[in-house]
């Protein structure tokens, strides 16, 4: 039996709770948040009994029995939390993106490394039955060798979103990317190799940003499909452009799109000497006579709606990576290898040169 502590009671925490909650190996025996109040309410509301609430990190660690923490809060809190429940030898689940900084990130890994805690950081559409079709689809040559993915994050960033005042600074949310693009990063990596538990290596990039809606007050809703004028303003550019060569030889496109005035979508492309993928349409050599795409009737991933998204399994993996002592595929060193992406891309901006990986 895995005793777990929700670190954070807002959105995701909901569903980290509610994961954990359908396993009979784990109970949650804490939640933390900053607003006591709210914690005790998401308690309530999920059906949670003999539950303590804290509002404050250091007691709810000095909990009993604790052995999971996942980390819930937003991202300009993650590396002082992650500091804390490392240096008390919890295994973690930290919420992407793991850092605002390169200088927060290498920290982390090496409180993690010393503590000896296993970790997953919740690139969580990894998980996300589409894409593991498809790896399942590399990893058995479906595609033969792939040399060129393209995967894109295209949303609307807005107040509509809870967490939107914190991402949208530059200071606590930093880029695009960095908020919500780095999914589209780390699908590219996750795709761009045959290797069935592995993410590809960069080891160069190039990226150029821009758009339209920096700094200003209008704003698009896409949940209503409505306009606003008052809104408090985006600090960093909206449309960033990354291309990835890996170690491989695969070449990646990423776009992250934080400004479209659209619904929700990210679009995925695989191109192989055998066959192609678009999103959960297949063309490949593999199957002999075909005269059109064959479309997979599965889940895409097209919602930026965390209740959308499979922490299920992932969670359930990472208990599986505990329960057998080995490292998840998702840990915070291979996850490091995408926010690296996300800051090699700041450079870019500022020397318009590419980036040699990893960064220095």
């Amino acid at each position: 039996m895995f005793g777990i502590l929700i670190q954070g009671s807002g959105w995701v925490a909901r569903q980290h709770a509610a994961a954990y909650g359908k396993r009979s190996d784990c109970r949650i025996l804490a939640v933390n948040g900053t607003v006591s109040d709210r914690a005790s309410q998401m308690t309530r509301e999920l059906g949670l009994s003999d539950v303590a609430v804290y509002n404050d990190l250091s007691r709810a660690l000095q909990h009993p029995e604790i052995d999971i923490v996942s980390v819930c809060t937003p991202q300009h809190l993650h590396c002082e939390h992650v500091l804390q429940i490392a240096d008390a030898k919890k295994h973690i689940v930290i919420e992407k993106p793991a850092a605002v900084s390169l200088q927060e990130l290498r920290q982390m890994r090496s409180a993690v490394q010393n503590a000896g805690v296993k970790t997953v950081v919740s690139f969580v559409l990894r998980w996300n039955p589409l894409i593991a079709l498809l790896k399942r689809a590399l990893a058995e040559n479906v595609f033969g060798n792939p040399y060129y993915v393209e995967v894109d994050y295209m949303s609307y960033n807005g107040s509509w979103w809870g967490g939107w005042n914190d991402a949208r600074t530059l200071k606590q949310g930093v880029s695009a990317s960095l908020v919500a693009g780095c999914h589209a990063i780390d699908a590219a990596r996750w795709l761009g190799t045959k290797e069935s538990d592995k993410a590809a290596t960069p080891t160069e990039i190039y990226a150029v940003a821009g758009g339209f809606r920096k700094g200003k007050t209008r704003e698009y809703n896409p949940i209503d499909n409505s306009w606003r004028n008052d809104a408090p303003p985006m600090e960093y550019d909206g449309l960033e452009l990354i291309f990835m060569q890996f170690d491989n030889g695969v070449k990646a496109k990423v776009c992250v799109n934080a400004e479209c005035v659209m619904p929700y979508r990210f679009p995925i492309r695989i191109f192989g000497d055998r066959g192609t993928a678009m999103d959960n349409r297949i063309w490949s050599e593999s199957f002999s006579g075909q005269k059109d795409w064959i479309e997979i009737p599965t889940i895409l991933p097209d919602s930026g709606d965390v209740s959308h998204h499979p922490f299920q399994a992932e969670i359930d993996h990472f208990i599986d990576c505990v329960s057998r002592n080995v490292p998840s595929h998702c840990s915070l060193d291979d996850a490091a290898i995408s926010h690296e992406v996300v800051f090699a891309a700041l450079d870019c901006y500022k020397n318009h040169l590419p980036v040699k990986l990893p960064l220095k």
